[in-house]
């Protein structure tokens, strides 16, 4: 990643760290004291999300990293695995949440303060929108798999919290109404039908995280080098070749051999390096975030 997208990455991360903060705030003391689940659920997912949002931030200063010596292919690695402990807890956590639903169901509903619900659930769609909008806005420039995962967050604080004001909205108009003796189940039901969601959306970036830890070659960017290669094997007349590709987090990594015929002629090094640099640009061009290893040789076996 570039050092300036490195920056503008980091910079929405503190300032969604500081929003998700407070956000969670609000949500944990205004449900205790309105007596919601729902409300308290909504503030410990932004409880879980700032700090996953400051692991975020601590892998991606490290990718703006060089390697070291114990590190020499870089920290790219980190970023898949950040991603799937993120993904887990959110699944963990909304699992509880739809057995305390269901229990609070169960055992008779929940009495709640539905006029100071409705306040905390307006403040907080509005805010979590504004913040999804501005998130996402950033992100398409520099295309940022953790910026990415923010703004899908926000968007989730977002549509819990809209969830929330419509149920409550709905829970005020049936209070005083011959409907009133269910208002006490509203809670424990939208509690429920947001965690059920929410268990099942961050299993796509976690299966992905998991295909990048195992190494699990795209197939996309194989079949792009593999096109590319037939054509350059049969243009240089070269013998065979073999490829390998990676994705780890947002790097990728590709390693090239190519067998010449034993009696090809190479009139010096810098032709090689001609087809070095035809390959590389056909791979996207010199970037931080590509690792891309050529050699010739004329022993197949090596291959």
């Amino acid at each position: 990643m570039a050092v300036a997208e490195g920056a503008i990455e980091q910079r929405v991360l503190k300032i969604s760290i500081v929003m998700t903060s407070f956000l969670s705030l609000i949500g944990i003391i205004c449900g205790l004291l309105s007596g919601s689940l729902a409300i308290i659920f909504d503030g410990m997912f932004d409880m879980i999300d700032a700090v996953m949002s400051v692991l975020a931030l601590l892998v991606a200063r490290l990718l703006t990293s060089e390697g070291n010596r114990r590190f020499q292919y870089g920290y790219w690695h980190v970023e898949p695995m950040v991603l799937v402990f993120n993904g887990s807890i959110l699944i963990l956590v909304s699992a509880y949440a739809l057995i305390n639903a269901i229990g609070s169901m169960l055992s008779g509903g929940r009495e709640t303060n539905f006029d100071l619900a409705l306040i905390v659930a307006s403040f907080m769609s509005v805010l979590s929108i504004g913040m999804y909008g501005y998130v996402r806005h950033k992100n398409l420039k520099i295309n940022s798999e953790f910026l990415r995962l923010d703004a899908h967050s926000w968007l989730m604080s977002g549509s819990i919290s809209l969830a929330l004001l419509v149920a409550f909205v709905i829970a005020q108009f049936m209070d005083g109404s011959r409907y009133q003796y269910l208002t006490p189940f509203i809670d424990p039901f939208v509690l429920g039908i947001m965690s059920t969601f929410l268990f099942f959306v961050p299993m796509s970036t976690v299966r992905n995280a998991m295909r990048d830890i195992f190494l699990i070659a795209p197939f996309s960017l194989d079949e792009k080098v593999r096109l590319f290669l037939d054509d350059l094997i049969k243009r240089y007349e070269f013998k065979t070749y073999s490829s390998y590709v990676a994705k780890i987090g947002r790097a990728q990594f590709i390693e090239i051999h190519i067998v010449v015929p034993p009696e090809y002629k190479i009139s010096n090094v810098e032709s090689l390096d001609v087809i070095r640099h035809e390959i590389a640009v056909a791979m996207g061009g010199e970037s931080p975030q590509r690792w891309l290893t050529i050699v010739f040789t004329a022993n197949e076996s090596w291959i």
